[in-house]
């Protein structure tokens, strides 16, 4: 008989103890009565479904069940025992969990009948920490306007997106590549080995700076060069501080690129970008895409001022966090980043540079977006934030009118990429955002007005 919560309490030996800052590990054993009771309950529930040949479906002998299902039963015996046992664990320390469980240990941990069940789960959790006042913040509304030049400009871009390949024998500056990348360490260890990846050969403009496989060389347009098909690329660089592989960060690295096409993106003609957008002529298109981008342009002025929130909060909350983020905190810290840009309306392109260059930054910065994490989460919880389907559904078709893509597609590539997490929280810390732009004290000024104060408190130290 499936226990309550409160059983697996009382049942359990469950101790709890420090693995670092913002982090538990959870020692668990789930004494063997327990595991045989469980056993059985998953042997009687299979047997019941059981249909093999010679035997009438719920007839077939008990040792032929286990025979033939009895991995399946006990991988299913065991993530149920731990399910329950966790909950309770977690329910009964009163541990305020962020993110997901994780264990190094868990998956060898065998089930066996007559013994107990023994393993560790590490857990990241809220740290404890005063929050500040959050009423009456002083904060800077930007009067935006929408020059007739950014219109041009994103005319420009939906061109060049809407463009064809066109094959090249030898890359120039802008052109892209099409191979087979891999990255490995300086014993060998490989940690990427990804065919049809895309590098761009960096233009003039970017100072010899380049991406491959998600990390930024300076050097790389020197060390590149210009390969064409056929040929093979080698870069040297330091693995950057926050990758999220961490093996990676600071090792020394050795990427290889075999070229097996190069291309260059020839701009649509906007006649041609006129008729797939279904639309009668250049000026309808230049409307709708001035509405798309007054639309930005609010979301742009709301993202300036939930900045000014994160400064703020930054600046007059102290936590104590752990100087070097883990491999999971750098991976969520990318994500939401990421999924930030995607809000924003960033080019797709310059959204993974910028991950790049987040990679390679200083640990502070990593720490910087750990420390906002909590400190958002914590509001949340004061303002009782909830999220509504509903709001899942319009942040997904607004990411994917910025996208240009149908909202079924980018939602099931979110689905892919277990990325709905990263959208709820997203929606929920903006949402923490507004209810304390809802108390603050907002003074408008002219965006050139803005900039230049901006620039100046930046010049001085003083948070945005």
């Amino acid at each position: 008989m499936t226990q309550t919560l409160a059983e697996e309490v009382k049942t359990n030996d469950v101790q709890i103890q420090d693995a670092g800052p913002c982090r538990k590990r959870i020692s668990i054993r789930i004494p063997k009565e327990r595991v045989n009771e469980k056993l059985r309950e998953s042997l009687a529930s299979i047997s019941a479904e059981a249909q093999l040949p010679g035997f009438r479906k719920g007839h077939v002998p008990a040792a032929l069940v286990e025979k033939r299902f009895g991995t399946a039963l006990r991988n299913e015996a065991k993530n149920q025992l731990v399910a329950s046992a966790y909950s309770a664990a977690i329910e009964k320390a009163n541990l305020k969990i962020v993110g997901e469980p994780f264990s190094e240990t868990l998956g060898g941990v065998e089930i066996k009948e007559g013994q107990d069940l023994a393993f560790e789960i590490d857990v990241e959790v809220q740290p404890e920490f005063a929050m500040p006042s959050l009423d009456g913040i002083p904060v800077k509304k930007p009067t935006i306007e929408l020059p007739e030049t950014a219109i041009t400009d994103e005319v420009q871009k939906i061109l060049i997106n809407e463009g064809d390949l066109e094959a090249r024998e030898t890359p120039e500056p802008g052109d892209y590549l099409t191979g087979h990348g891999i990255m490995k360490g300086a014993d060998g260890t490989e940690f990427y080995n990804i065919k049809g990846c895309v590098v761009q050969v960096p233009t003039t403009d970017k100072g010899g700076k380049g991406m491959i496989l998600g990390v930024m060389v300076n050097d790389f347009a020197k060390q590149f060069g210009l390969p064409k098909a056929g040929q093979t690329a080698t870069i040297k660089t330091k693995g950057p501080e926050n990758h999220e592989v961490e093996q990676v960060r600071g090792a020394d690295l050795t990427i290889t690129f075999t070229v097996d096409r190069v291309d260059r993106i020839l701009p649509a003609k906007i006649e041609n970008v006129v008729k797939n957008f279904g639309m009668t002529d250049e000026q309808q298109l230049r409307d709708a895409i001035k509405q798309r981008m007054e639309q930005r342009v609010m979301i742009q002025q709301q993202s300036v001022m939930r900045q000014q929130i994160a400064q703020h909060l930054l600046a007059n909350t102290k936590i104590d966090l752990p100087e070097r983020i883990t491999a999971i905190q750098s991976a969520r810290n990318f994500e939401r980043r990421r999924m930030e840009l995607m809000y924003r309306g960033v080019d797709p392109q310059k959204i993974e540079e910028h991950i790049a260059e987040l990679r390679s930054g200083s640990s502070e910065v990593a720490v910087r977006e750990l420390k906002l994490f909590f400190i958002l989460n914590r509001a949340a919880e004061e303002f009782n934030v909830r999220v509504e389907e509903a709001e899942m559904n319009g942040r997904i078709a607004q990411l994917a009118m910025e996208r240009g893509v149908r909202p079924d597609k980018l939602r099931q590539e979110i689905i892919q990429r277990n990325q709905v997490g990263v959208i709820y929280q997203q929606i929920r810390e903006h949402k923490a955002m507004d209810a304390i732009l809802a108390k603050a004290n907002i003074t408008e000024m002219a965006a050139d007005e803005f900039n230049k104060l901006m620039a100046e408190e930046a010049k001085a130290g003083v948070p945005a």
